[in-house]
């Protein structure tokens, strides 16, 4: 059984209730009720134009890395989601694996640690209300160094929940 870290967002049409389908989802691929963080709002990045809804859940797995990413994508198309949009184009819903247990994969088709997640405030505020502990597998760093060192932007926390 592995703990994974998925971040989950969506910025084109109903986002809360893509989320919200997002969340079930995952329930469903979870042994246990997946730990889902608080919905955050925060600032298109690239070439997306309308502001995200973000968030974090925690589920656990019997599903390798690959055989999860596959259910994720495919879940992500059936949800409307462009297949091979151009990068940071606006979607329906975001799916990406932050974290699997500790491991450090470098594949064509798969990189965990997620290459990015220590840049995305979007993904590190709502990771550290899950995992107020957490240290990156791969640099060994603190949730909160990370967030100290993560780009600026505008992101707050809603009320809403998933």
């Amino acid at each position: 059984m592995a703990t994974v870290v998925i971040a989950v967002g969506s910025n084109l049409g109903d986002k809360l209730a893509n989320i919200r389908s997002a969340g079930t989802f995952l329930d469903q691929l979870s042994s246990v009720k997946a730990i889902k963080s608080s919905v955050w709002e925060s600032e298109p990045v690239g070439a997306a134009k309308y502001t995200f809804y973000n968030c974090v859940a925690v589920i656990e797995s019997k599903l390798s890395p690959e055989e999860l990413l596959k259910q994720l994508k495919d879940f992500e198309k059936k949800c409307g989601r462009e297949e091979n949009p151009v990068r940071w184009a606006p979607r329906v819903l975001d799916m990406d694996i932050i974290a699997y247990n500790s491991l450090a994969i470098r594949s064509d088709t798969l990189i965990i640690p997620h290459p990015e997640y220590h840049n995305r405030l979007f993904v590190l505020l709502p990771l550290k209300e899950v995992l107020p502990d957490w240290v990156d597998p791969d640099q060994a760093q603190t949730i909160d160094k990370m967030i100290k060192n993560a780009p600026t932007m505008n992101i707050q926390k809603t009320e809403l929940s998933w």
